[in-house]
């Protein structure tokens, strides 16, 4: 038998058992192999095997990117498994990989015979969370059981006791108004023969709870209501559907209130405290709902308490050990019935208690009434916060274990991971994977603890290579896509928060809009997804038609009411906005990026015509922008970092003298700081490969490992476990920064990580998905690094050690890509193929 074996077999961007929203899935796998394995995969044969049949189909992609379904078109609620399996070129077959299991969705308004229905006389604004319930009897065995689910607010679904699922906080956020997703799971193990009951437990969520820093509970409606849409054969050949209609109930709950920002309220509910309502239907077109694209929330790790601190005013607080974003659960004993118990969190200490001006409104306390069992277990369900530190009040002695975090956060598979010699910058890349981690909660938010917690487009925009690498995203991140298509306006302009919770106020605004253009290229070279940078195309184009229509005819983009380079560290505290880089010399350079970025995107999908014309723009913004704002030295108007780094990583310098002046210009900046960052949120991300390309490699090395702030490495040498809002949010005495804005959970500046994968790994796609990849390290300062990517190519590994006498690369190629490999020292690249590779130099 071959040595050759399918490591990784999805379908669209799902999980195993999740739901497809298309009649025609498209399939992915890569290869895995023996050591010293010879052959070649020729072709692959595919499997669809339900109930009632299988059918097989062998096709020519051996590892397939996105492939084309082979089998008839399917229909809403087909279900049923995918294998799949290749042939080698002596016409040995593959095992058979593990079975993916798909579930079409519900593909056509008419399939949903549910209704959105609202407790009557419960769950008010200011009432606790409501219980939609039904009771009915199955007169037979239950042989299959489906549920499709979905909430104006947020759910937890049980069955007979039993929770559905292990998704969190679901349906999760979304433009509302636009799209909301609905989920659906196998219930036919927890249904039974006789009574049955149906519980859907409802909190605010989004969609009524607090949302910004103003504790705005207006954007989306003021009811609660769920959608539940059983459906369900018996084993006596008889089919039925329970819905949501008018003959559902309400009931009261334990929760008396809840928030994601404020947390939440529980206590025992006695018999003799349930209230009870009636229903209304609730209006919502079904057209609306859509299928998840990618994974759910979910809790992703355990976290136990590390050790209990008594604070000066006699509180008990635990530790965690480590920054995260998900909730405490916490186990009492021996508490009399009716003893308050509260947890409240908090991100870091000051003066030894906890933190709490950092959350701003938010109140990011659990409050418990003990019930007067022997042992019980205290958690929320609806809310969640961003904390290391919890403060437990009303408990007396706490052994540490008895308090978990349970980590919360899009359920995303890990993709790239990086190694090196130098300690500091292997834990620099934890925290940027933790904050990754608790930010990408749903959608890609811009902190998680205080009453902000939104889709700053600029955030994402930054970080998006880096978090392609790390994890993925390829659904989570197209998911984000399609609300900031629907909720860009008419004229093209984006919004600065996706989604939009300030709708018809947004200024176009340099970088923060660009995450149209940026984002989808970014995910498009990462994961090869057509489909993705089709769907996205008007919106990239409508983007970069909107700011080109408010240059002047030279293509200069003269931008007020900007963002611009958010928070760079000089800036005054309480004014993030004012930064040394003028706003038109970053808005000019974003406009050239963004119309190259569409002319990429255009021959991509073979659209020569736009590609010429946005080529053209961009050949005519560059020209505007030397003639504007670059003297005969090459000196740039505001002269900072930031318009350097940018100026220099964007392409925009063609004139050979003008982009070594400008680069020399920004070497004596850098070395008049000390190798000190000076750049905020948009020249940061740009800063080492700007000094890279200058030819001032030392100097980039020198920066990234500068400790003294603001540096990346001054909040590893203060203890951070996570990226950091501000570069010294905490300072040097252990005091939090004044600024009314200090988030100790914020991955913007955690883009560094891109920096570390391309150049110091030395691993960038040529060819989107890997297909061609070049092997390029930088080993600055470093005696050894290395980058593993699970690409959708198949797994690329890079390594490499130097010592005095020696430079050492080993490349693992998948067999289906090829790797350009340049040696540093060597001026010749050499081209391989699938398989290991060794180099010395």
């Amino acid at each position: 038998m071959t040595g050759m074996r399918i490591a990784r077999l999805t379908v669209e961007q799902g999980e195993s058992g999740a739901v497809v929203g298309t009649d025609r899935p498209r399939l992915s796998w890569t290869l895995d192999t023996d050591a010293g394995e010879t052959s070649m995969p020729v072709r692959a044969e595919v499997e669809w095997a339900t109930g009632a049949s299988t059918a097989t189909r062998v096709v020519d992609d051996v590892e397939a990117i996105l492939s084309p379904w082979p089998f008839e078109t399917l229909r809403s609620r087909d279900a049923g498994t995918v294998r799949v399996r290749v042939q080698d070129t002596a016409g040995e077959w593959s095992p058979w990989s593990a079975p993916f299991h798909l579930v079409v969705g519900l593909l056509d308004e008419a399939d949903w015979t549910a209704s959105f229905v609202s407790p009557r006389a419960l769950g008010g604004m200011d009432d606790g969370a409501p219980v939609l319930t039904k009771d009915f009897v199955l007169p037979a065995a239950v042989r299959e059981g489906r549920v499709w689910v979905t909430a104006l607010g947020i759910y937890v679904l049980r069955i007979n006791g039993v929770r559905v699922g292990t998704d969190e906080l679901a349906p999760g956020w979304t433009a509302y108004e636009h799209r909301l997703r609905y989920q659906s799971y196998d219930v036919g193990p927890l249904l039974r023969t006789g009574a049955n009951r149906v519980e859907m437990t409802l909190g605010n969520g989004w969609y009524r709870g607090n949302l910004t820093w103003e504790m705005d509970r207006s954007n989306y409606g003021d009811r609660l209501a769920g959608l539940v849409q059983l459906e369900i054969a018996l084993d006596d050949g008889a089919e039925l559907r329970i819905v949501t209609d008018e003959s559902w109930g309400a009931e009261s709950s334990e929760i008396l209130a809840d928030d994601l920002y404020n947390g939440e309220i529980r206590a025992p509910r006695g018999a003799e405290g349930v209230r009870r309502s009636g229903v209304d239907v609730v209006e919502f077109a079904p057209a609306r709902l859509v299928a998840r694209r990618g994974p759910a929330v979910r809790v992703t790790e355990t976290v136990p308490g590390a050790r209990t601190l008594s604070t000066a005013s006699g509180k008990t607080v635990v530790d965690f050990g480590q920054n995260l974003v998900g909730r405490v659960r916490l186990t009492v004993r021996g508490l009399q019935a009716g003893t308050p118990v509260t947890v409240t969190h908090a991100e870091v200490l000051e003066d030894g208690e906890l933190a709490l001006r950092p959350l701003g409104n938010a109140k990011a306390t659990c409050s418990y009434v003990a019930s007067g069992a022997a042992e019980e277990v205290l958690a929320p369900s609806l809310t969640f916060s961003g904390f290391r530190y919890a403060q437990i009040d009303g408990v007396g002695d706490l052994d540490p274990a008895d308090a978990v975090a349970e980590v919360l956060g899009t359920d995303l598979v890990r993709t790239g991971w990086f190694e090196c010699s130098d300690p500091r910058l292997e834990k620099l890349h934890a925290n940027i994977v933790w904050g990754a981690r608790g930010n990408f909660l749903d959608l890609p938010t811009d902190c998680p603890q205080r009453a902000e917690r939104l889709g700053w487009t600029g955030d994402i925009q930054v970080f998006a290579p880096t978090a392609n690498f790390l994890f993925d995203t390829s659904g989570f991140l197209a998911g984000w896509l399609e609300d900031l298509s629907a909720e860009q306006l008419d004229d093209g302009s984006v919004p600065w928060i996706i989604p939009d919770v300030y709708p018809g106020e947004w200024v176009p605004a340099a970088g923060w809009g660009d995450a149209a253009t940026v984002v989808p290229l970014s995910l498009h070279d990462a994961f090869a997804d057509d489909e993705m940078l089709a769907r996205q195309y008007s919106s990239m184009k409508a983007w970069v038609d909107r700011i080109a229509r408010l240059a002047d005819d030279r293509g200069v983009w003269w931008a007020t009411g900007q963002i611009g380079d958010w928070l760079d560290p000089d800036a005054p505290a309480e004014d993030p906005a004012a930064a040394k880089a003028d706003p038109a010399v970053i808005a000019t350079a974003y406009l050239f990026r963004s119309a190259q970025y569409v002319a990429e995107a255009a021959e991509r999908l073979r659209i020569v015509s736009d590609a010429e014309v946005y080529a053209r723009l961009a050949a005519h913004v560059a020209e505007g922008f030397t003639a504007e704002f670059v003297d005969a030295r090459g000196r740039i108007r505001s002269d900072c970092q930031t318009v350097y780094a940018i100026a220099i990583a964007f392409g925009l310098l063609t004139d050979p003298s003008l982009f070594a002046g400008a680069g020399r210009r920004l070497a004596e900046l850098v070395e008049e700081a000390d190798a000190c960052v000076s750049t905020g949120f948009l020249g940061t991300p740009h800063i080492l490969d700007a000094l890279h390309l200058s030819g001032r490699t030392d100097l980039a090395f020198r920066m990234l490992t500068q400790t003294r702030s603001p540096s990346w490495l001054y909040a590893v040498e203060m203890g951070a476990t996570t990226m950091w809002e501000r570069w010294d949010a905490l300072l040097p005495d252990g005091r939090v920064h004044p600024g009314s804005m200090t988030s100790f959970n914020h991955y913007a500046y955690g883009a560094v990580a891109d920096f570390l994968h391309r150049r110091v790994g030395g691993l960038r796609p040529l060819e989107p998905g890997y297909r061609r990849f070049a092997v390029e390290p930088v080993p600055g300062h470093l005696t050894s690094a290395s980058v593993i990517l699970d690409s959708p190519s198949g797994r690329i590994e890079v390594r490499w050690e130097r010592t005095d006498r020696s430079f050492d690369l080993e490349v693992v190629v998948p067999f289906a890509a090829t790797a350009v490999v340049r040696v540093p020292g060597d001026d010749a690249s050499v081209e391989c193929g699938g398989g290991t590779h060794r180099f010395r130099s």
